[in-house]
């Protein structure tokens, strides 16, 4: 029987995605941090060095750990006032419905805290429940995880139940790669379940305009025909997706399949990342010349996850310097406009 995901380093050399030889040396990568690699993705990779094998793929380079480098970059256990919740925003909190994922992707920053543990246990989801209907300021829930979609829709229909009974609770977002990396997931089952009250989002990672295969497309299809709002949210990283035309490629396809590019994070500083971060300057960059080549519907806003838990903040080329009584503006084309401010009373 064919395997669902590959998850071993036997199951990579099984697959030939990696040489026989090389797995001596991967072998303390798969201790440290786990693999898993869906049939949809393997079959998706052209070859060994692509933009897929990369994201997914084990490399020797994840054994080098940079005294920066944080075991939760994020700050998600900082602000967690119950098992499962992060509170950082005064009005959204985010809950790991499970620790599971699809793809176990080499970048990811909880990438030590998902695995094989399943959904959050009753106990805990109770208490992160009874956390947000105590705090009437949260009118937004962020489900993730792991991904949430790795959850039956009986187990996503109970719980959007639960959150619709909560009267201030007006948004669920959804952060998951499954309409990519597992797209059949995405039955008719799901999306009903998606679709209960209250308001739902979905918000689709993904990197690289070779994960949209002909199936995720049918699964955006899917999704935006039942009327649930489609963002994105990619990463910046190098060597797969650290230039415009790729990033332009990526977001023309999703704006083709009514999926909004909404975030482009910087490389957060995971344990064993550092070879996929580039710098801030290029990522600036890389921004300004997207300004001139895409709409505005189809540039995300380039953020930083502030290490320790502080927070999103844009972090995208700077247009407006002050200069003189008024300011120096920067088109486009990188031309230079000044401009006054109107004389206030």
């Amino acid at each position: 029987m064919k395997k669902r995901s590959l998850s071993q380093i036997s199951d990579l050399v099984a697959a030939g995605l990696v040489p026989a030889d090389a797995a001596p040396a991967l072998a303390p990568v798969a201790e440290a941090f786990r693999i898993r690699l869906t049939n949809a993705m393997h079959t998706a990779i052209t070859g060994p060095d692509d933009a897929i094998a990369r994201q997914f793929l084990p490399n020797t380079a994840e054994l080098t750990i940079r005294p920066e480098e944080l075991h939760d970059p994020i700050g998600d256990a900082t602000y967690s006032p119950t098992p499962g919740l992060t509170h950082r925003y005064p009005d959204r909190v985010i809950l790991a419905a499970t620790h599971t994922c699809e793809v176990y992707c080499r970048f990811c920053f909880r990438r030590e805290a998902v695995g094989e543990e399943g959904a959050l246990p009753d106990a805990d989801l109770t208490a992160a429940l009874a956390y947000i209907a105590a705090t009437p300021a949260i009118t937004e829930v962020i489900l993730t995880g792991g991904d949430p979609l790795v959850l039956s829709p009986r187990r996503l229909a109970a719980l959007m139940q639960r959150l619709a009974a909560i009267p201030h609770v007006e948004i669920v977002r959804f952060h998951t790669r499954v309409p990519v990396v597992a797209p059949a997931r995405i039955t008719a089952e799901m999306v009903r379940a998606l679709r209960a009250r209250p308001t739902t989002y979905l918000v689709l990672h993904t990197n690289h305009a070779q994960e949209i295969t002909p199936a995720a497309q049918a699964a955006l299809a899917q999704l935006a025909d039942a009327g649930i709002p489609l963002l994105s949210q990619s990463v910046l990283l190098r060597g797969i997706n650290d230039d415009a035309a790729t990033l332009e490629t990526l977001f023309r396809t999703l704006l083709r399949h009514r999926v909004t590019p909404y975030y482009l994070h910087h490389c957060d500083l995971a344990r064993g990342t550092s070879h996929f971060r580039t710098t801030i300057a290029a990522g600036q960059a890389i921004m300004a010349a997207l300004r001139g080549r895409l709409s505005g519907i189809g540039i995300p806003t380039y953020v930083l996850d502030i290490p320790g838990g502080f927070g999103k903040v844009p972090i995208g080329p700077g247009y407006v310097q002050p200069s003189g009584d008024g300011y120096q503006i920067t088109d486009w084309q990188g031309r230079l406009h000044s401009y006054r401010d109107p004389e206030t009373p």
